[in-house]
């Protein structure tokens, strides 16, 4: 059989077709396969279900990858007894990604899960155990929802609260939008095939991030931080008073702790702004602190009027690669000084003391 020229130019173009699809795949395959290496699924690191109950989006229950371990509950961490012993010292962490903490190694190194064994081992004889209630994009508002409706039957003595860059990139992006700046949030503008393959997902947000490094005056939003945080600190107040209705006998707010610092030079700054950039593109680094600082002076506002236990020492988490995978998200190392916070704090307040002193007595 010959072939025409025609002939002979749409098999060319059909062979072309075919190689760079058998590329394309081939590419795909093998993100997909380091994201199992790395991470335990060929999907995202945070598989969501809808819970009826609550009517939130939450980990899939007994979900279990490389690294990360779902209960039956639909916490990250080991089963939760129930009915709850006696004896038994229960903390609720509330929070959201930088709760749930997918880009540690493994359970082991999720900041919650250390501060349950740091204080096991620091107060012989002590039964401790944990609800880490932290769900990747909840805000104070999604995490009162998730108090009352999963982590309060549970029954915790002490509730920890770490809560600031959702509801910061929340509210500052409405302000973005309301000024007229058109990039205001990367993550939600993904395009159709980004939510599917996930090649093009890395390709699209690394390229994203590479357009971003620089942003123009246009795309900047001007902030008065004094202006900022009402509904942040409302929804704080709720958050300590609901748990405290409902039988906590101990509330911590923590300061919320972050890669950028003041006095960085400007490619340290960029480094530490890497996910801030794809969340929050309109705020520039002093904007940015900024914003951060005014959510931490409403935390300590909020603990003195409430009478929450506050925990500070948010720069006792270097601000660097060593401690944060990105702008926010904490390294093992980070996750550890995290805990080794939140484990001071509570040795050295008496009230912490007193509820340590009866559940013995309950021995």
């Amino acid at each position: 059989m010959i072939l025409n020229n025609r002939s002979k130019t749409v098999l060319s173009f059909i062979l072309v077709l075919v190689v760079i699809l058998t590329l394309i795949l081939a590419a795909e395959g093998i993100v997909r396969v380091r994201q199992y290496i790395k991470y335990g699924t060929f999907h995202g690191v945070t598989d969501l279900h809808f819970d009826k109950h609550s009517g939130l989006y939450t980990p899939l229950p007994s979900m279990k990858t490389a690294s990360i371990s779902i209960n039956s509950m639909g916490f990250r961490g080991p089963e939760i007894e129930m009915p709850k012993p006696d004896n038994r010292l229960r903390i609720g962490f509330i929070g959201a990604s930088t709760t749930y903490c997918a880009e540690v190694s493994n359970n082991d190194m999720v900041w919650s899960d250390i501060t349950s064994h740091r204080l096991k081992s620091s107060i012989p004889g002590l039964s401790v155990d944990y609800i880490n209630a932290g769900v990747p994009g909840y805000t104070t508002d999604t995490s009162l929802i998730n108090l009352e409706k999963r982590v309060v039957p549970l029954q915790p003595d002490i509730v920890i609260i770490y809560h600031a860059t959702n509801d910061l990139s929340s509210e500052t992006r409405a302000l973005a939008e309301a000024a007229g700046i058109e990039r205001t949030n990367l993550a939600a503008e993904e395009s159709w095939l980004g939510r599917y393959s996930l090649l093009w997902h890395l390709v699209q947000k690394n390229v994203t991030l590479l357009m971003l490094q620089a942003p123009s005056e246009t795309e900047l939003l001007k902030v008065d931080p004094q202006s900022i945080g009402d509904e942040f600190r409302q929804n704080l107040e709720k958050l300590v008073y609901v748990a405290y209705k409902n039988g906590a006998n101990l509330v911590a707010l923590m300061t919320f702790s972050i890669h950028l610092r003041d006095g960085m030079t400007i490619e340290q700054q960029e480094d530490a702004m890497i996910s801030a950039r794809y969340y929050m593109p309109y705020l520039s680094a002093d904007d940015l602190l900024a914003g951060f600082k005014q959510y931490n002076q409403i935390i300590r506002e909020v603990a003195e009027k409430t009478g929450a236990l506050l925990i500070e020492r948010e720069h006792d988490i270097p601000g660097d690669p060593i401690h944060f995978n990105d702008s926010v998200h904490f390294t093992d190392k980070g996750s550890q000084k995290q805990a080794e916070r939140v484990v001071t704090a509570l040795v050295n307040s008496s009230k912490f003391q007193e509820i340590v002193s009866a559940k013995k007595n309950e021995l």
